[in-house]
């Protein structure tokens, strides 16, 4: 009966377009006060302990990173040196965006802020190269979704704000699955391309892949100075943001010097913002998921899950059911910290390894940023392409299949997600 009660007011709350934070603070405070006798002196508590995390210091970092990375030239760049290697490939332009994507998503960990660098830049070339505007729209909504799966990435270190799993063994995980979406992506590009006869590039010669190279090479290096100084124990996934916050900067400011010190302000208080508009969203959905154990609710779940002989291959097909639903009208943070916790408990009583489980829900949200009504890529890249969402659906549609496909994939092969971090012994 709480869970009716806490979901309903909930969704009858979001129904009326108010945004999920001031929802999901409004559903607590109204069970805290009138349904529940919990003392409000151990809902404070649980306040202060819950994000008393040293793993959510790592967001606003990310997102400092990030922003200086979109504002600072590394996209233009990471786009040429792209180029200058698929560009005389069947869709070259289209493949390179596909790179792009990939090789910004792992310095950024943000799929809109992907959209907009790589796209904002990319979609009026491939326009004026004559390719269809519906092709580039596709690739470029579809790919920028890598943001989130290729670490680093700030929904990853959600889930393990909320599961308590470890963010380093997180981000080695999504690598090869970031990879192999990078891989099926570009490779329903390359097919579309051939099929319709595309314009190629011509093709660079390795002196000017070398010069390409050497323009994005300080963009690139930040992969290496945050995947490596976490694997080698150098430094934590939190002081591997601050890092590349620091490092961010001084790329955009005195190497690239594509901004000016005047700019800095506006970079730190866009920023600001978001971080703040995330942590607002996190301090509530601990409270919420204080409010749901406290009720017993996914222990509920779990014991009536496992008397009906559910097994691991119905749960995480009606996971995935569940989280692309979801999609339809919340963004991937809110969903992460809304649902990990209630799902996490029955998947771990199931036998599902934590790790398999945060990366099979990272994957549902890049589907979910995709298709309609609401995915948020659709709306970033609207905004860019001036399209509307109707037609911008059916110019996803080939891309989204394949995401759908490597879903399935990822859902049902664990090995994928665990191979690396395992090989590495962070399992």
């Amino acid at each position: 009966m709480s869970a009716l009660v806490i979901f309903g007011l909930l969704a009858v709350l979001m129904l009326t377009g108010m945004p999920i934070s001031i929802s999901l603070g409004l559903t607590v405070m109204t069970f805290l006060f009138g349904m529940t006798d919990v003392p409000l002196e151990s809902v404070a508590l649980k306040l202060f302990t819950g994000i008393e995390k040293f793993e959510i210091m790592a967001i606003p970092f990310f997102i400092v990173a990030g922003n200086f990375l979109t504002h600072g030239g590394v996209a233009k760049r990471m786009i040429n040196f792209a180029s200058a290697m698929v560009g005389h490939w069947y869709g070259g332009l289209g493949l390179a965006g596909v790179v792009a994507c990939a090789l910004f998503a792992a310095v950024s960990g943000s799929s809109p802020a992907t959209v907009v660098a790589i796209g904002s830049i990319l979609l009026p070339a491939m326009v004026k190269a004559g390719f269809p505007n519906r092709f580039g729209a596709g690739v470029i909504s579809t790919s920028g979704a890598l943001g989130i799966l290729i670490p680093p990435s700030i929904c990853m270190v959600m889930f393990s704000v909320a599961t308590n799993t470890s963010v380093g063994a997180l981000f080695m995980a999504g690598v090869i699955p970031g990879l192999a979406l990078a891989l099926t992506l570009g490779g329903v590009t390359w097919y579309r391309a051939r099929k319709y006869n595309y314009p190629r590039q011509p093709k660079a010669s390795w002196g000017e892949r070398w010069v390409a190279f050497r323009g994005s090479v300080w963009g690139l290096l930040l992969i290496f100075v945050v995947m490596g100084g976490i694997y080698s124990g150098i430094f934590t996934p939190t002081e591997a943001a601050a890092m590349s916050a620091v490092y961010a900067f001084i790329c955009a400011i005195f190497i690239y010097k594509d901004m000016g010190l005047k700019d800095v302000p506006k970079v730190l208080l866009n920023s600001a913002n978001m971080s703040a508009m995330l942590l607002y969203i996190i301090t509530n959905a601990v409270l919420f998921s204080f409010i749901m154990t406290n009720e017993g609710i996914p222990q509920t779940l779990a014991d009536w899950m496992l008397n009906q002989g559910f097994g691991v291959i119905t749960f995480l097909l009606a996971v995935n059911v569940i989280l692309l639903l979801a999609g339809n009208f919340m963004e991937p943070s809110s969903i992460v910290l809304i649902f990990a916790p209630l799902l996490f408990p029955v998947a771990v009583a199931l036998g599902v390894h934590p790790i398999h489980f945060g990366i099979l829900m990272v994957v549902n949200m890049e589907v979910g940023m995709c298709h309609p009504p609401v995915g948020l890529n659709l709306y970033v890249a609207s905004g860019i392409t001036k399209m509307g969402i109707t037609e911008l659906t059916v110019a996803v549609w080939p891309w989204l299949l394949s995401m759908l496909c490597f879903l399935g994939l990822v859902t049902y092969w664990p090995g994928l997600s665990l191979w690396l971090p395992r090989s590495l012994g962070m399992l």
